[in-house]
C-alpha cells in the first residue's frame, strides 16, 4: 500500500508564499504522474498542478505564472510552490500521485489526505 503525506500548508496574507510538499511511502517501484488538486468549501474539486517523471508540467490558468510544481524523484517527494497567494487560492490541497508498486505490472491511482491553505484579504 501506498501512502502520501502532504504538508506545508498554512495561514498565510494575500500576496505571500507557501511550498508544499508531499512524501509517497511503501512498496514503490515507480512514480509516474505526481499532481496537486484543491477543493475550497462549497466547491468542486479541481487540478491544479501536474508534472510527469520527465518532468513536463501543466497549470490551470488560475494559477498559471503562480505556482510551480517540482518533484524529487530520489525522494518521492512532489512540491508546489505558491506565490501571489490571493484569497480564492484558499482550499484543501491534495496530493495524487499515480504509482507502480513492487511486484505489480500496472500503476495505480493514490491520494493524500489534504493540508489546508488559508489566504487572508
Amino acid at each position: 500500500q501506498v501512502q502520501l503525506v502532504e504538508s506545508g500548508g498554512g495561514l498565510v496574507q494575500a500576496g505571500g508564499s507557501l511550498r508544499l510538499s508531499c512524501a509517497a511511502s511503501g512498496r514503490i517501484f515507480s512514480i509516474n504522474t505526481m499532481a496537486w488538486y484543491r477543493q475550497a468549501p462549497g466547491k468542486q474539486r479541481e487540478f491544479v498542478a501536474v508534472i510527469t517523471s520527465g518532468g513536463i508540467t501543466n497549470y490551470p490558468d488560475s494559477v498559471k505564472g503562480r505556482f510551480t510544481i517540482s518533484r524529487d524523484n530520489a525522494e518521492n517527494t512532489v512540491y508546489l510552490q505558491m506565490n501571489s497567494l490571493k484569497p480564492e487560492d484558499t482550499a484543501i490541497y491534495y496530493c495524487n500521485a499515480n504509482v507502480r508498486m513492487a511486484w505489480a505490472q500496472n500503476p495505480n491511482d493514490y491520494w493524500g489526505q489534504g493540508t489546508q491553505v488559508t489566504v487572508s484579504s
